[in-house]
């Protein structure tokens, strides 16, 4: 064989089955959900981004850790992003990080990210439900409650 290249495998694979798995009714139930499975030893350290995956009842398929990042900020890479959303199939997700300050309340970045990342998925038909921030103490601000999605 004269050239040679990579292969490449995508897999995604279920440990429960969706049927069993929670429902994201709303902002609660998903920073629940988040704050539930969130390291307790970080989050009051460092910021991290998640994505809360979901299929088209709003089960929930899994969540991902995109990034881990300092103690304000964070990375997020929206090709990963989407490559993982793509990969299970997601049809609508549910972006969350953390401020290890506790601190509730949206900055600029926070809403360039929004826009950024709703933008992107209206070109695959996914939705993005909502951005949550969760704090160390499991408080949580909703960007849809608050009318910013």
């Amino acid at each position: 064989m004269k050239n040679k290249v990579n292969e490449i495998q995508i897999s995604y694979k279920e440990k429960i089955k969706v049927s069993d798995a929670p429902s994201v009714r709303s902002s609660e139930d998903a920073a629940q959900i988040l704050y539930e499975l969130w390291d307790k030893e970080t989050i009051g350290l460092q910021e991290s981004f998640k994505v809360l995956l979901l299929n088209n009842s709003n089960k929930v398929k899994g969540i991902y850790e995109l990034s881990k990042g300092g103690i304000s900020a964070t990375i997020v890479d929206v090709r990963i992003l989407f490559a993982t959303v793509l990969k299970s199939l997601s049809v609508g997700i549910i972006i969350a990080h953390n401020h290890p300050s506790g601190k509730l309340k949206e900055s600029h970045a926070d809403l360039e990210l929004t826009r950024k990342i709703k933008k992107a998925a209206s070109y695959f038909d996914i939705t993005v439900l909502d951005h949550l921030i969760i704090t160390p103490n499991g408080e949580y601000y909703s960007f849809a409650d608050e009318g910013l999605m």
